[in-house]
């Protein structure tokens, strides 16, 4: 008969369910994936509490903290050259504040921010050609390295990592201890223009006289810094 239902229409029906189930328990696991991929975002640590990360800081740059308050980094193009140029001043940062503490701590005579003045075996007149020289050859490669492959690199080498400690736990170090080392050095700046002195030396008076020698009483002293009285 025309109305009875044979087995092919049973099975049909019962795939058809079958099908539209499967199809139901698909959406889950997609909810799934993108609570997981909140949740890894959300995780890493801003530099306000509470705060809302600009878009194009979204946590994929070594040391990525959300901090862009006047939003320089909004240019996609423009950001490559930021993280590449925070690098660059990190790392000479880094080695002149070793520098700075290892000479003192090392005895040299001749403070920090007066050895540009100094008398050496070669005269600085001498030297300007051969700083321009050497500097200008390795700025250049360095520009058309990152030009090329988009990272940090020494001469031919891009990226630069003969010991091989090329990771993103390592990349993170890197911008943690250079933005540590600019402020540490910003802060040798105004200690020698304060103090008119070197910061160990700083230190050590501060630590024997903490209400005596501080920046109150240099500020507050400024004739006699200045004599070298203070």
């Amino acid at each position: 008969r025309s109305g009875e239902r044979g087995p092919s229409d049973h099975f049909s029906k019962m795939a058809s369910l079958l099908a539209k189930s499967a199809l139901r328990g698909v959406r889950p696991a997609t909810v799934s994936r993108r609570t997981v991929q909140v949740k890894a975002s959300s995780s890493r640590t801003l530099w306000l509490p509470d705060a809302k990360a600009p878009a194009h800081l979204n946590g994929t740059l070594a040391g990525d903290s959300g901090f862009d308050p006047l939003g320089l980094g909004q240019d996609a193009e423009r950001l490559k050259w930021f993280v590449e140029a925070e690098k660059t001043n990190g790392r000479w940062a880094m080695m002149a504040v070793v520098g700075i503490l290892g000479a003192e701590l090392a005895g040299v005579p001749v403070k920090w921010y007066e050895a540009g003045r100094a008398e050496y075996d070669l005269p600085v007149i001498a030297q300007l050609p051969i700083f321009f020289l050497v500097m200008g050859f390795l700025e250049t490669k360095r520009y058309q390295g990152f030009k090329e492959t988009g990272t940090s690199g020494f001469i031919n080498s891009f990226p630069f990592d003969p010991v091989g400690l090329n990771s993103s736990k390592h990349a993170v170090n890197e911008v943690k201890n250079g933005r540590l080392a600019m402020t540490a050095f910003i802060g040798f700046c105004m200690q020698a223009l304060v103090t008119r002195d070197t910061p160990l030396h700083n230190l050590q008076a501060h630590l024997s006289d903490p209400l005596g020698k501080n920046i109150t009483y240099y500020v507050s002293h400024t004739a006699e810094v200045l004599n070298g009285t203070a």
